[in-house]
């Protein structure tokens, strides 16, 4: 049984709950517009019978602070984008002008920065979640390993060791980029 490749495995399956949760607060807008807070809006476009994401069939650019423009590679599916830009109740009010879709990023108000800062921290909070799975599963294999006369005490105590250790450091980066978003928020 190779030990390190199970704390390595552990470790990456953290790193990609950090991951993760970085890139769930990059859809969380801040008062700045970024394509990242629309391009994975799921569209249906009735012509094709199909569903795909926004980046997937659009250009997304941000010409200045306020706002995003979409351009669809094919413009017989703008109306399907405006609608499920509308859909996906971000806020977002998509205003189509000729071969583009522009999307005012309003403001935020107050109320709307403590709602986003709760919804930051319940994704905070789920990346944390997926952390401990992750050491939970290395662990269950390390001990199934001892159980089964493959790895001595020892060597179970100290992975057990070093698994925690990744965990708090992994923990620790979504803490440090959940106070990042909350300040940001906060602007």
């Amino acid at each position: 049984m190779d030990i390190k490749k199970i704390i390595a495995d552990g470790a990456a399956a953290m790193k990609k709950a950090v991951d993760h949760t970085s890139h769930e607060f990059a859809t969380l807008h801040t008062g700045k517009a970024s394509p990242g807070m629309i391009e994975n809006i799921q569209v249906h476009v009735e012509a094709y019978g199909m569903t795909q994401r926004l980046k997937d069939m659009a250009a997304i650019t941000t010409p200045d602070a306020s706002s995003i423009v979409v351009q669809p590679f094919d413009k017989t599916v703008m109306e399907d984008i405006r609608k499920a830009i509308q859909a996906a109740n971000i806020g977002i009010n998509p205003v189509p002008q000729g071969n583009f879709l522009r999307c005012p990023v309003p403001s935020l108000s107050g109320e709307r920065r403590l709602e986003l800062a709760k919804k930051a921290t319940q994704m905070a909070e789920e990346g944390k979640v997926r952390v401990r799975n992750a050491r939970r599963d290395s662990l269950e294999l390390l001990k199934k390993g001892n159980k089964d006369k493959l790895v001595t005490d020892d060597e179970l105590k100290r992975a057990e060791k070093d698994i925690q250790a990744n965990t708090d450091r992994f923990t620790a980066d979504i803490e440090k980029n959940l106070k990042a978003k909350e300040a940001d928020l906060k602007g």
